[in-house]
């Protein structure tokens, strides 16, 4: 497991699956496991990228548990895995992705492997737009010969084309039209329109 792999909540209040979905997972990210809501809300931190939740758990519902994950600012990824049915009730709910049990581990690994996927490419996509923005302010002010001899604008120049294959390569891993789709809703601003 790399030192920057993303940290991974597991909350089921059936302690037998939520352990079953640490194993699985535990060789590639550092995973956590929580048996009930209260728990869950104690153990999250700004270090947990991504939480597997359970909707039916008693006391604290998966439901209130991901609406106080988003009222308390953290910007982890939620993926909802449990065996209620979506309805319609889902349209309101912010979580990231939706697994209805039974899951086998191909699935739950698919599944972090594609939410960790998209949150790389956001957070580029992010970045490469401020770069792009800041290199296209200098260009209409500043002459090239300015341009040139400025070894700031060259970095960034560098950093732009750098992000720019990275963007273009993540791209290409997202492969299934709702997860390119998915990274450009969790974008500020892109539900605007």
């Amino acid at each position: 497991m790399s030192e920057d792999a993303p940290e991974i909540l597991v909350v089921d209040d059936e302690a037998r699956l939520a352990d079953l979905f640490a194993a699985w997972l535990q060789a590639d990210w550092s995973v956590d496991t929580a048996y009930d809501g209260e728990e869950a809300l104690e153990k999250m931190g700004d270090s947990v990228e991504i939480v597997l939740l359970d909707r039916r758990m008693p006391g604290l519902s998966g439901d209130e548990v991901l609406q106080r994950i988003r009222e308390d600012g953290y910007d982890s990824r939620v993926v909802m895995v449990t065996a209620v049915d979506p309805d319609f009730d889902i349209i309101e709910m912010g979580f990231d992705d939706y697994l209805v049990k039974p899951v086998s581990k191909d699935d739950l690994v698919d599944i972090v492997e594609r939410i960790q996927t998209r949150s790389t490419y956001e957070a580029d996509i992010q970045e490469y737009y401020s770069l792009v923005s800041k290199k296209s302010l200098l260009e209409s002010e500043k002459s090239e010969r300015e341009l040139e001899d400025n070894a700031e604008y060259q970095e960034l120049v560098e950093r732009v084309e750098q992000l720019e294959d990275k963007v273009d390569h993540s791209v290409g891993q997202l492969s299934d039209h709702d997860d390119f789709v998915g990274a450009f809703q969790d974008l500020p601003g892109s539900n605007d329109a």
